[in-house]
């Protein structure tokens, strides 16, 4: 079985890392005034020059059904079958409009519903991926990929609610409390792939980001050391580095620091770190027997 792996935008891969797992990417629209650009087409610096200068928010639009639809279509002239991961129903209607367009071709194509974003739904991608080079049947990848779907954690400390607030996501007096007191909170995917506050942080970047990867590594003493990731818009690099040497003393073997997309960046602001794991343990995979 030839099986693509796809996903929208928002899954914050580097190419590098798209081409190594063979995973394929539909953008999300940025609209910045009267211009729209597909996301990764304009970098966070633009976004937040935007901001600065115009004192709004980037507009953001989902892939809608037609364009799925042709990625679809692209992928089964080279693939059997299309396994589609999307941003978490919760927060976007990309799956709505992917699950639409899945229905045109007969069961060859599937969706699976991430409830995450950003890097964690890469998690569940590279996993998929892993599987299907085993020798994996789709069913069988979709039904462990779904099981696991739980344990992809994703959290992150943003810097300002200023994002959040232009975006609709905190209301006025939550922000300008968080600002005038130097708040940096953390925000948490939850298991039905809405966003809460956590814990809240005070003082310089280090330190919050110091005490936010203790917190996460307590909160979760048996991941899978495989892989995590450390994703940003932008990022004082020895913010990134100290964050990286503390999972690497936590025993992940692979570490990777990778760029939030413009969709992501939008509602986030700059500064704003995550780092994103499975926390279910190692977790091996056989080679499928036939």
């Amino acid at each position: 079985m030839k099986l693509a792996i796809t996903a929208e935008s928002t899954i914050d891969l580097p190419e590098r890392m798209l081409q190594e797992f063979d995973i394929h990417t539909v953008p999300f629209t940025v609209t910045m005034g009267e211009k729209s650009y597909l996301d990764g087409e304009v970098g966070s610096d633009a976004l937040y020059a935007y901001v600065k200068q115009t004192k709004k928010l980037p507009h953001t639009a989902a892939v809608n059904q037609f364009q799925y639809e042709e990625l679809f279509k692209k992928m089964l002239e080279s693939y059997d079958y299309v396994l589609h991961f999307s941003l978490s129903s919760a927060i976007s209607s990309a799956y709505q409009n992917a699950s639409a367009a899945a229905e045109e071709f007969g069961g060859k194509v599937k969706v699976i519903d991430s409830l995450t974003l950003s890097s964690a739904i890469a998690l569940q991608a590279i996993y998929a991926r892993e599987l299907a080079n085993a020798g994996y049947s789709l069913d069988e990848i979709e039904t462990k990929v779904l099981a696991r779907r739980p344990h992809a954690k994703a959290s992150f400390t943003i810097e300002t609610l200023d994002y959040l607030y232009k975006g609709g996501r905190c209301n006025a007096l939550s922000m300008l409390g968080a600002n005038l007191l130097h708040l940096k909170p953390q925000i948490i995917v939850q298991e039905d792939g809405s966003m809460t506050k956590d814990h809240i942080y005070r003082g310089p970047l280090m330190k919050v980001n110091r005490s936010y990867v203790k917190d996460q590594l307590e909160a979760h003493p048996n991941p899978d050391l495989s892989i995590a990731f450390i994703t940003t818009p932008v990022l004082p690099q020895e913010v990134a580095d100290m964050m990286r040497q503390m999972l690497v003393e936590r025993g992940f073997q692979r570490i990777e620091q990778t760029t939030a997309s413009a969709t992501i960046s939008v509602y986030c602001g700059p500064n704003t770190v995550g780092i994103l794991f499975y926390d279910d343990g190692p977790h091996p995979i056989e080679p499928k027997q036939n």
